[in-house]
């Protein structure tokens, strides 16, 4: 075994763990104020379905076929010594973001824009310099995460109504906007979201830098057995939710989502969430949130 495999072997046996702990962490138990969003709003809709998993996987799987996105990821991350990582520290960025109050989401922010400033350099497959803090790229890692919640939910969880959707993603305007994207450069309806994406595909491709990324998050290596098993199920619920184009970049199969098959990952989605669950502080996490939001229905 490689030092790269061996490293990334040792990263991926702890996936909920580190996934739990990193999100107990960023949700917290006494907020100042209802953040950016609030218990009333679809992100928080969205941020609790049980499809986060496969949303984030897909959004991931997006951002990857950008090539400057990629070659910075790809030059200024360790993803191949823990790929596990980069999904806890994407998941915790977004719940600092979705469920802290606003001082938090905008500390979080804050340091990700900062990380960012030095993250450039040269896309060797298209020779184009890159610059992390680019909005032009900062747009497109919002727009994948917001459209993937959008997609997961309607093919595999709770589809959101149109009305809402456009709310989900006149939000979600104010995250973009806290990692330096300018409010008028970002989509505001799920209508203009779409012509936005289908606008960068020309620029997208799949680099070898992205192939082997998604290999390692597909299939991190070293996962326990069982959890391997229900991971393959979450890997294959975001390869079946990406547009057709994306797949055919990646070489991927096109296989139908049968009732049957939506049923078995939705299946796998719950026992992952119920390991989730069974982790330190996740519980009381999760019953905060719930309550709060209960109480805003009750309005």
């Amino acid at each position: 075994m490689s030092a790269n495999a061996a490293d990334a072997y040792a990263a991926a046996t702890d996936l909920i763990a580190r996934s739990a702990a990193a999100y107990v962490a960023s949700v917290p138990d006494h907020p100042a104020d209802d953040g950016f969003f609030g218990p009333a709003s679809v992100t928080w809709r969205v941020s609790t379905d049980l499809t986060a998993p496969v949303a984030g996987l897909r959004a991931l799987m997006l951002q990857a076929l950008h090539p400057l996105a990629m070659a910075g990821v790809d030059q200024h991350s360790a993803w191949r010594q823990d790929p596990v990582g980069r999904l806890a520290a994407t998941s915790a960025y977004l719940a600092v973001v979705s469920f802290g109050d606003r001082d938090s989401a905008q500390r979080t922010a804050a340091r990700v824009r900062r990380i960012h400033e030095h993250v450039r350099g040269v896309d060797p497959v298209t020779g184009r310099r890159y610059e992390a803090s680019d909005p032009a790229l900062l747009l497109w890692v919002h727009a994948t995460l917001v459209e993937s919640g959008i997609a997961a939910g309607r093919l595999l969880g709770t589809p959101l109504p149109d009305s809402d959707a456009d709310r989900y993603v006149a939000e979600m305007v104010i995250a973009a906007e806290l990692v330096g994207v300018p409010a008028a450069e970002v989509p505001s309806s799920a209508r203009s979201l779409a012509r936005y994406i289908d606008s960068v595909r020309p620029e997208l491709r799949c680099t070898p830098a992205a192939a082997e990324s998604m290999s390692y998050l597909l299939s991190p290596p070293g996962l326990d057995a069982d959890v391997a098993g229900i991971w393959q199920e979450i890997a294959d619920g975001a390869v079946a939710v990406l547009p057709g184009w994306a797949r055919q970049m990646y070489g991927y199969p096109e296989r139908a989502l049968t009732g049957a098959r939506r049923t078995e990952i939705r299946q796998a989605l719950g026992v992952l969430d119920a390991l989730f669950l069974g982790e330190p502080g996740v519980l009381e996490a999760r019953q905060g949130i719930a309550a709060r939001m209960a109480a805003a229905r009750r309005g």
